[in-house]
């Protein structure tokens, strides 16, 4: 289960990404990691990482 902050970040993300007109292709909580995958973008190349303590970052920053 998602963290509140965890949530309120999730929203963040999916609203700015709705805002720039960028589908949103899969949406994935994992309960091993207890983050959040987004992948999202026209051609599919956006993808995010979402933490439990509300925390984002873009997957090719998690390196």
């Amino acid at each position: 289960m998602p963290t509140i902050e965890q949530a309120f970040a999730c929203v963040r993300v999916c609203q700015m990404l709705s805002s720039g007109f960028q589908p949103i292709h899969l949406f994935r909580y994992n309960r091993n990691t207890r983050t959040v995958y987004i992948l999202a973008g026209v051609t599919e190349s956006i993808e995010v990482i979402v933490h439990p303590n509300g925390v984002w970052r873009f997957k090719n920053d998690e390196a």
